[in-house]
């Protein structure tokens, strides 16, 4: 085999002429296996580590059904002891304007909850953002969390929400503590299911090296 720059004697699959030093290989052949082995190493990552969106949630108004009930009670309570008692025009006044400080919280409550608390669980991590104007996010790896628990009162129970609480080995956010939230046990399970499968991979991933 000749080198085909400067004509010496060559062994025979080498890469390099060991008189010119220079490539034995067709450039285009070397540019295409290196455009293959960048391609491929690429797409292995992506394959290999979806972080894929598995939830997003925020606080739900079915949560404050409770107190739009109580809130309800008290409104109707005040009109029939009002009527019973014959209030003035002043206590009118003052009754009527109390129970609308009540609605009023209320609604500002829900509209500053739904709008400052979001949820987000992908394959790899939990995220909880809150704030308006300044936003706070923190963030844990689903490996690290432990414990996922479910908390619902009576009247949640029928609506389908309540409260998740999460315990991480992650010293910054210990726990996560999810208000709110519809459709609660589905969502504990979509965590925990992925928690666990994270620790599997993890774990297969390392008794591999």
């Amino acid at each position: 085999m000749k080198c085909q720059h400067c004509g010496a004697e060559v062994v025979a699959g080498a890469v390099f002429c060991h008189a010119c030093g220079k490539s034995l290989a067709p450039v285009a052949a070397m540019t295409e296996g290196k455009k293959a082995f960048t391609k491929a190493v690429a797409g292995r990552g992506k394959s290999e580590d979806p972080d894929e969106v598995l939830w997003e949630g925020h606080f739900s108004k079915l949560a404050m059904l409770g107190s739009w009930i109580t809130a309800g009670a008290v409104t109707l309570g005040t009109l029939i002891v009002g009527f019973a008692a014959g209030f003035d025009r002043q206590k009118w006044f003052w009754a009527l304007a109390v129970n609308a400080a009540v609605w009023i919280i209320l609604l500002l409550r829900l509209v500053y909850l739904q709008l400052s608390v979001h949820y987000r669980l992908t394959a790899q991590r939990f995220v909880h953002e809150r704030g308006l104007l300044w936003r706070q996010q923190d963030r844990i790896e689903t490996i690290d969390i432990d414990d996922v628990t479910v908390r619902q009162g009576p009247v949640q129970r029928m609506l389908g929400v309540g409260t998740v609480r999460i315990i991480s080995s992650d010293q910054s956010t210990p726990e996560f503590v999810l208000v709110g939230i519809e459709d609660v046990r589905q969502v504990a399970t979509l965590i925990d299911d992925a928690r666990r499968k994270e620790r599997r991979k993890r774990g297969v991933h390392i008794e591999s090296i």
